[in-house]
């Protein structure tokens, strides 16, 4: 991890920040400049992952499917360099450095200055960057309801279910039906008044009201009544950019942490009549942060059981609850669904497939296999279990038609293995991208062997030997039988190195 030098950091944002879509009229800002303090650990919060992607990285791509064309701005801070080397260049995206952290508003204050040209009639929204469950579906309705409302301004509020002594979020206040006066509210009943944060909740007397004004009028909270209140603040926010370019530097930090709130809005557009609304997604969850490895864990199981309710039809998933397949393997997964009749794909218990991998039809990955990088199946394949198969960004490892990998096997690299190939238990395989391996149609390996860079023709048994950059060619005995390779060790090095005990 990179320690914070603000030269290099100026430097990066400078290289990995490009150029607005002029023709969008929407702006998304993202909050990953906090550290997180409460998670205990020395990576930037916004980079721990939510099913193999970091936090901020989805909340961007949720943007990005949600809004076509979107522009963004991703705010940073702490552990600058490392949340900008994992996100790096980015269509319509630009970074700006929140040097010293001083709220959300101020956050939002350093984006905006980052805004050179931006239409008066836009839309700004504001996300935090933890917010790893956040989905394209939820957006979706969020931005149909803020242009539906008409609003100047809206927050998406999540509905607490714990215990009310748990909730740290900020609370939302809404305007009750009688004021403190006993006059009707009528029409303003369940406006939004503001968002009070949980801390300056706590400050507050146990036998005086907390007082809220709305347009002349004034609404008693008891302490008690806030703590127990459980609509709740979840840090997302769309804005007219007009009002709130307006607005925005008018925040102060006259609240217990001494920052400047965002959340401060509500009262300064109220103020100004300007209307505020407050929508909840359909999906509790997507709106859920985390300050601890204990909520991140359950954000990791939500997104587990969403994949399998995505999958648990189309393919075989022997355990729902130990299993990773990533999201863009998912997304072709869904694809294979809708041109194949049936994909009769098994996957084991514990099994693990990366972002590039290539499934194919008839395909079975027993307990514990491993699979990453330019993984491509071809159709009938069976790999047992405990079974590595990997190879570097650039290199592709393909498996032919009717392959069986067997127990253990450890396959990494550039490497073709031909159709009908069958590579038993305890055989280690790699090819480099200078030495890359092919292994010909109706190939058998099996014993302790160990075959790097090679090219191995067509109905080969191959047997106990290590092969390092052979090429091994069919030849046929005298019945025209193709001889077998069996026991084949290259000469040793280092032989003087080594004594009897």
């Amino acid at each position: 991890m990179q320690n914070n030098n603000k030269n290099e950091i100026v430097k990066s944002i400078k290289k990995l920040s490009s150029h607005f879509n002029l023709k969008s009229k929407e702006l998304a800002i993202i909050l990953a400049a906090g550290h997180g303090k409460r998670i205990k650990s020395q990576r930037s919060k916004m980079l721990h992952t939510i099913w193999g992607i970091p936090t901020v990285e989805r909340v961007h791509n949720a943007c990005t499917s949600a809004v076509k064309g979107i522009n963004s701005v991703v705010i940073v801070g702490i552990k600058a360099l490392d949340v900008l080397n994992v996100l790096g260049k980015r269509t319509n995206t630009s970074y700006a450095y929140q040097e010293e952290q001083h709220g959300t508003g101020h956050a939002v204050q350093v984006a905006l200055k980052n805004v050179k040209s931006f239409p008066n009639d836009g839309i700004v929204y504001v996300l935090p960057g933890d917010m790893g469950l956040i989905d394209v579906e939820s957006l979706t309705s969020f931005r149909k309801n803020f242009i539906d409302s008409r609003a100047d301004m809206i927050v998406l509020t999540g509905i607490f279910k714990g215990d009310p002594k748990e909730n740290n979020y900020g609370r939302i206040l809404r305007v009750k039906e009688f004021d403190i006066r006993g006059t009707r509210s009528l029409g303003d009943k369940g406006k939004v008044i503001e968002i009070l944060e949980h801390k300056d909740i706590l400050a507050l007397t146990d036998d005086k009201p907390y007082a809220a004004g709305y347009k002349g009028s004034s609404y008693s909270f008891t302490k008690e009544e806030l703590i127990n209140n459980n609509e709740y603040n979840s840090g997302v926010f769309a804005f007219r950019y007009n009002k709130l370019k307006e607005l925005i530097g008018q925040l102060k930090s006259n609240n217990v942490q001494k920052e400047i709130y965002l959340t401060d809005l509500i009262s300064l557009f109220n103020n100004k009549n300007y209307s505020v609304s407050a929508v909840s997604p359909e999906k509790d969850y997507v709106v859920m942060g985390f300050n601890n490895k204990s909520v991140l864990k359950e954000m990791e199981a939500i997104a587990r059981k969403n994949v399998y309710e995505k999958l648990k039809d189309i393919i075989e998933i022997e355990d729902p609850d130990d299993f990773f397949i990533h999201d863009k393997v998912v997304e072709d997964i869904l694809k294979m669904d809708k041109k194949f009749p049936a994909l009769d794909i098994n996957i084991g218990k514990g099994v693990y497939i990366g972002k590039v991998v290539k499934l194919n039809l008839n395909l079975e990955l027993h307990k514990n296999v491993y699979v990453d990088g330019n993984v491509v199946f071809g159709r009938n394949v069976l790999v047992s279990q405990n079974v590595h198969l990997s190879c570097y960004d650039g290199q592709t490892l393909k498996i032919g038609n009717d392959v069986q990998i067997l127990w253990g096997d450890i396959i990494k690299g550039n490497i073709v293995l031909g159709d009908g190939s069958r590579i038993e238990s305890s055989v280690n395989m790699t090819g480099s991208d200078e030495y890359p391996l092919r292994i010909g149609k109706n190939v058998l390996i099996k014993g302790t062997s160990y075959i790097f860079g090679c090219k191995i023709a067509d109905n080969l048994f191959i047997e106990h030997s290590i092969l390092v950059k052979k090429k091994v060619r069919a030849v046929k005995d005298k019945k025209g039988k193709i001889q077998p390779v069996r026991y084949f060790v290259p000469e040793s090095e280092g032989e003087e190195s080594i004594q009897s005990l």
